[in-house]
């Protein structure tokens, strides 16, 4: 579960910039969306927090195209340029392959590559598996 301030607002990212197909409105208030294996309930809470955590990530076949694209609906990824911490077009190598890409309201959401994970290749198979 994540908690947001602006729940249209933050329906609007998760659907229109990373592809979520939209889920259900729950009577306690919560939208969730089917991701993956997985379930993403964003709820409404008016101050929201900011987490020092990482609460989802989502993994992808092909981390370079997948950057592309999403950048393509506007999302904007962190670039890093610290001595033992680098992106090179906003992918850091280590192991993983991760990019963070980072919300409207500043939530940062981890994209990872690793193995034969669930893609984003088509606008059908944009669910990305939540972590």
């Amino acid at each position: 579960m994540l908690p947001v301030m602006d729940l249209s607002r933050a329906r609007a990212f998760y659907e229109e910039c990373l592809g979520l197909q939209p889920g259900e409105l729950r009577p306690d208030g919560k939208f969730v969306y089917r991701v993956g294996g997985s379930a993403l309930a964003l709820f409404p809470k008016p101050g929201g927090t900011k987490a020092e955590h990482t609460a989802i990530s989502f993994q992808v076949s092909h981390i370079a195209a997948s950057i592309r694209e999403l950048k393509s609906r506007g999302v904007v990824f962190e670039d890093y340029d610290f001595p033992d911490f680098k992106t090179i077009d906003a992918c850091l190598r280590a192991g993983s392959r991760e990019s963070r890409l980072v919300q409207g309201h500043g939530r940062q959401l981890p994209l990872l590559a690793r193995g034969a994970a669930a893609g984003m290749r088509g606008r059908s198979d944009r669910r990305a598996r939540a972590a």
